[in-house]
């Protein structure tokens, strides 16, 4: 459990209290900061938000980021996760590409080079988040397997 004073208001939060408000919550798009939680991206304050009830203007970016932080979430920046790292394994672009879509196996994308904007169970899901938040991107499916993308290699 981490307590934290947001907005002059004590909370006590634990992480899986974070993962079960935002379970049903689709992430907004992202600006620059973002924390990962239950393996899908949320911009951090709108993580903040949902779980305190505070309104975003009430804290800042940098109180959210350390909130979370404290709490066991990966929080990144959008810019610095844009750089294409050095090639690690065989591969297209050193493996990156792979390390990118492994988390969506089987599932719906929207994507734009070198990111996975929004993620859900089918295409019309993801093409209604695009709509409602004016965005284009590439939409597909990420193979389950090796097998479905048709490759002979084999799972690690």
């Amino acid at each position: 459990m981490v307590a934290a004073r947001i907005a002059g208001i004590d909370f006590d939060l634990t992480p899986s209290e974070v993962e079960e408000r935002l379970v049903r919550v689709d992430p907004e798009p992202i600006r620059d900061h973002y924390a990962v939680v239950a393996g899908r991206r949320y911009p951090v304050k709108q993580v903040m938000g949902a779980v305190t009830g505070l309104d975003r203007a009430d804290f800042t970016t940098h109180q959210a980021r350390a909130v979370l932080r404290r709490l066991g979430f990966g929080v990144y920046r959008r810019s610095s996760a844009s750089v294409t790292p050095e090639p690690a394994a065989p591969g297209p672009k050193g493996g990156a590409e792979a390390a990118l879509l492994g988390p969506y196996m089987g599932r719906w994308v929207a994507q734009v080079p070198g990111e996975i904007l929004f993620d859900a169970e089918s295409p019309q899901a993801v093409l209604a988040w695009l709509r409602r938040h004016n965005l284009r991107a590439r939409v597909w499916r990420v193979p389950a397997t090796p097998a479905e993308a048709g490759s002979s290699l084999s799972a690690p």
